[in-house]
């Protein structure tokens, strides 16, 4: 209850003159609005405040709404017949018959994508996209590796450079000889020895789109998924022509076919050959360059091996000596090393070695540099490198051998 003008304390006494009382009066009033400001400022704030909470109480009660709803799922039209829509759902591949309205019958058609409910009628449309596992798999920043970061294959990068980068860069040549450019190129061998790194350059080099994927990743557990995906590569490739399509290990799903009845080997050979069919089909590819890298060419089907599929097949082998010495000139270009230091005989100590082994040794050997506080890299430090990484594949093998 507000207090009257007779409750209020007095700032004076009785016997204080009118003058005074005014002034009194006067310097009570100033605090009085002083502090009616300072409650108006409050008041503001508070109601600041209790708007913000109203606004999150809300979000809150709509989130807890949506979390209470029952989830939709994913489903394909697979055939519209009159007595209603014949879908797939995704995942347990389960196929319904539901019925749709006339207003959108009108806007299904087959391999559609619908969201459904638990009672699988379609509730709305989806756009018809590519799969995300493929559009994740497109690079959208090109490697930093480059042809002059590969040593030892001169040849194989000659090679790879004819049938990949020429006919996206000046298709016009294969024209005026009145040929097809190549289809695409397997390059089998070791490992270690610059298949992949020769892929990164090719999507350095050029223009056109890179999507890049191991043979695993088309590997599913669930009837379809495997060949749904390789299509929806070929799909994402043909939207962004021109386009590279790098396949690592493809002896994962390209694997010779055997009589295997086992569920997962034939789900292998479904998504195998989805990819022949991709490669080689009735479709036109357009101007799609597939790369294969591989390290087990023997266990590879005939069919993805014919032209057509792969015109090209080179192998990349270990590095010979004046290949060893390159490879070993291109890691330490970086690197601090002493005058001491003989690349030929380097070169010479470690024959068998692949290009990844010799960048294995350049780094140990920058380790030892590092251990004994030096900015430098001898001649020495390369010895001691290779010594170690030696004995640890020497004690690797034993621990296989006895295991």
């Amino acid at each position: 209850m507000t207090d009257t003008v007779d409750d209020v304390d007095l700032p004076y006494d009785e016997d204080t003159s009118k003058q005074e009382k005014i002034e009194s009066l006067e310097e009570r009033v100033e605090v009085l609005e002083s502090q009616n400001e300072e409650m108006r400022d409050k008041l503001l704030d508070a109601n600041a405040e209790n708007n913000k909470y109203q606004q999150k109480l809300e979000r809150l009660t709509h989130e807890n709404k949506k979390l209470k709803q029952s989830p939709l799922f994913v489903a394909t039209v697979q055939e519209i017949t009159d007595d209603g829509v014949i879908i797939k759902q995704h995942g347990n591949n389960q196929e319904a018959l539901t019925e749709v309205t006339d207003e959108m019958r009108e806007d299904l058609e087959p391999d559609a994508r619908v969201a459904v409910n638990n009672s699988l009628s379609i509730v709305q449309t989806l756009d018809d996209e590519t799969d995300v596992r493929a559009r994740v798999m497109q690079v959208d920043r090109s490697p930093s590796v480059t042809y002059s970061d590969i040593g030892g294959i001169t040849d194989q990068i000659e090679e790879v450079r004819e049938t990949v980068e020429m006919p996206l860069k000046s298709p016009e040549m294969f024209g005026d000889v009145g040929i097809e450019p190549p289809a695409g190129v397997l390059l089998y061998g070791p490992p270690g020895t610059g298949k992949t790194m020769l892929a990164k350059a090719v999507a350095n080099q050029t223009d056109a789109t890179f999507i890049k994927m191991a043979g695993s990743e088309l590997v599913h557990k669930f009837i379809g998924e495997g060949a749904k995906l390789v299509r929806d590569l070929f799909e994402l490739a043909r939207q962004h022509q021109p386009a590279v399509i790098f396949i690592d290990e493809i002896d994962a799903i390209a694997a010779k076919r055997t009589d295997s009845k086992t569920s997962g080997d034939a789900e292998v050979q479904r998504t195998m050959m989805q990819l022949l069919a991709e490669m080689d089909g009735f479709e036109d590819r357009g101007d799609i360059r597939i790369i294969a890298a591989t390290n087990r060419f023997d266990m590879l089907d005939r069919a993805i091996l014919r032209p057509g599929r792969f015109d090209r097949l080179i192998e990349v082998p270990k590095p010979n000596g004046d290949g060893r010495e390159q490879i070993f000139k291109i890691h330490t270009r970086s690197m601090n090393v002493t005058d001491d230091v003989d690349f030929g005989a380097l070169a010479d100590m470690v024959e068998e070695a692949s290009g990844a082994d010799i960048k294995a040794i350049c780094t140990e050997a920058g380790m030892f540099a590092i251990r004994d506080d030096r900015t430098e890299v001898k001649m020495e430090d390369f010895e001691n490198a290779h010594a170690k990484i030696q004995q640890e594949e020497t004690d690797d093998e034993v621990s296989r051998t006895f295991a």
